[in-house]
C-alpha cells in the first residue's frame, strides 16, 4: 500500500478535477456488486468514489476497502470512506466523510491530519461550522426528497444552497434525490459537485451514465 499523499495534494484533486461524486449502496445497484459498480464509475471517469457499506461486518468492509483503494489509485481517482476512520486509514485511503451522529470532524483531524474529512450539513449551523470542525468540504442535503435515507423526510430544496454554501469558505457537494434534469439548474446556483447514489447504481449502464453526469458538470465558460 502506497503512502497517503500530502493533504493540500488530495484538497487540490477534490477542487480541480471532482465534479459527479458516485456514492456506492449494494442493494441499490439490480443485483450488481460493489466491484462492479466500482468498475463502471471508474470507466465513466469519476475522479472520486466513496465506500458506503454500513451492513458488512468489519473484516470483509476491510478487504473490500483494499479493493476499492487499489482500483481507485490504479484510476488515479480519490478514495473516501463513508463513517469509518478505522478502516480509511488501515487502506490509505484519501478521506473519510462523516455524518453529524459519527465521530466527531475534530477529532478525526486530529487523528488524520493528512485525510480529506468530509461532513455532511443539514443544518445552517452545520455549515458554517464545517472549517472550525476540521473538515475539507461539506455536502449540503438532502437537496430534494430521497429513498437512501430511511426516516428522513424533510429536505432543503434547490433554494438553500446559496445560503448555505455562503457560509463556509470550504469546498461543497450537494446530495439527496438528484436526478440528472436538475444539473443545470443546480449549476446556476453554483454547484460544481454532486453526489449520487441511485441515479448512477439504478441505471441501466452505469458508466455510460457516469459520463453523461460528468460531461453535464464540466464547466462552461
Amino acid at each position: 500500500m502506497s503512502h497517503p499523499t500530502a493533504l493540500n495534494d488530495r484538497i487540490k484533486k477534490f477542487k480541480t478535477e471532482v465534479t459527479i461524486y458516485p456514492v456506492c449502496c449494494e442493494k441499490l445497484s439490480r443485483g450488481r456488486s460493489d466491484f462492479e459498480w466500482l468498475e463502471a464509475v471508474l470507466t465513466g471517469g469519476a475522479r472520486i468514489v466513496q465506500l458506503r457499506d454500513k451492513e458488512t461486518d468489519d473484516r470483509r468492509l476491510y478487504d473490500k476497502a483494499r479493493i476499492f483503494r487499489e482500483k481507485t489509485m490504479a484510476a488515479g481517482a480519490l478514495l473516501i470512506i463513508n463513517n469509518r476512520l478505522d478502516i480509511a486509514l488501515a487502506v490509505a485511503a484519501d478521506g473519510v466523510h462523516l455524518g453529524n451522529s459519527d465521530l466527531p470532524a475534530a477529532e478525526a483531524r486530529r487523528l488524520a491530519p493528512e485525510l480529506i474529512i468530509g461532513v455532511s450539513a443539514n443544518t445552517k449551523e452545520q455549515a458554517a461550522s464545517a472549517h472550525e470542525r476540521g473538515a475539507s468540504y461539506f455536502n449540503i442535503g438532502p437537496i430534494f426528497p430521497t429513498s437512501t435515507k430511511e426516516g428522513l423526510s424533510t429536505f432543503l430544496g434547490p433554494e438553500k444552497i446559496p445560503e448555505f454554501s455562503a457560509l463556509s469558505p470550504l469546498p461543497f457537494t450537494v446530495m439527496g434525490g438528484i436526478k440528472f434534469k436538475h444539473i443545470t439548474e443546480l449549476k446556476t446556483l453554483g454547484v460544481q459537485r454532486i453526489a449520487v447514489v441511485t441515479a448512477l447504481s439504478m441505471a441501466n449502464d452505469i458508466a455510460r451514465e457516469t459520463k453523461k453526469w460528468r460531461q453535464k458538470l464540466e464547466p462552461t465558460e
